[in-house]
C-alpha cells in the first residue's frame, strides 16, 4: 500500500494557515478538503517527477477512497511534494481578485493598500519558489548524480 494524499496533505496543512481550508474541513470533512487541494498535489507531481528517485504514479481521489501513490514515498519526497502544494496555494492567493478588496474604507483607519497586499503575497511566493528550486538542486546532487563516474571524468552516461 502506497502513500496517500492525506499523508502529504497533513504535512502541507501543518505549514500553512488558511481559514477557508479550515472551514471546509470542519463543515465537510477530510475527503472534501482533499478534493479541494488535490490539484495542487497533481501540479507538484508534474514538477517533481523528472528528478524524483521514486515513482510518482498517483491514483486520483474517487468517491469512496483517498488518492494514493503506487509506492510508499520517503518523508523527504513527501515534504517536497507538500512544499509544491504550498507554492501553488500561494499562487492561488496572488491570483484571487477578491484580495484587492481586502482593506477598510474609512477615514478613521489606515490600512494596507491592495497593491501592497499583492506585492507582499508575490514576494512570499517568489521566496517559496526560490526555496523549492534550491531544494530540488540539492536533491538532484544527493540522489541523481553518480559521483564515482564524475571522479573518473565521465560526466554523461
Amino acid at each position: 500500500m502506497g502513500t496517500t494524499l492525506s499523508e502529504v496533505s497533513d504535512i502541507f496543512l501543518s505549514s500553512i494557515s488558511d481559514y477557508k481550508l479550515d472551514n471546509i474541513y470542519s463543515t465537510s470533512g477530510s475527503m472534501v478538503l482533499n478534493q479541494c487541494i488535490e490539484p495542487w498535489l497533481l501540479k507538484g507531481i508534474v514538477d517533481f517527477s523528472t528528478i524524483c528517485n521514486q515513482s510518482l504514479n498517483y491514483t486520483v481521489i474517487s468517491k469512496s477512497s483517498d488518492g494514493q501513490f503506487s509506492e510508499t514515498l520517503t518523508i523527504e519526497n513527501q515534504i517536497i511534494l507538500a512544499s509544491f502544494m504550498e507554492l501553488y496555494w500561494l499562487q492561488k492567493g496572488i491570483q484571487d481578485i477578491r484580495s484587492l478588496n481586502n482593506f477598510v474604507q474609512d477615514h478613521d483607519f489606515k490600512s494596507f493598500s491592495p497593491a501592497q497586499n499583492i506585492k507582499a503575497r508575490t514576494d512570499n511566493y517568489n521566496s517559496k519558489r526560490e526555496e523549492i528550486s534550491q531544494t530540488l538542486v540539492n536533491y538532484s546532487y544527493a540522489h541523481n548524480i553518480n559521483w564515482s563516474e564524475w571522479k573518473n571524468q565521465i560526466f554523461y552516461s
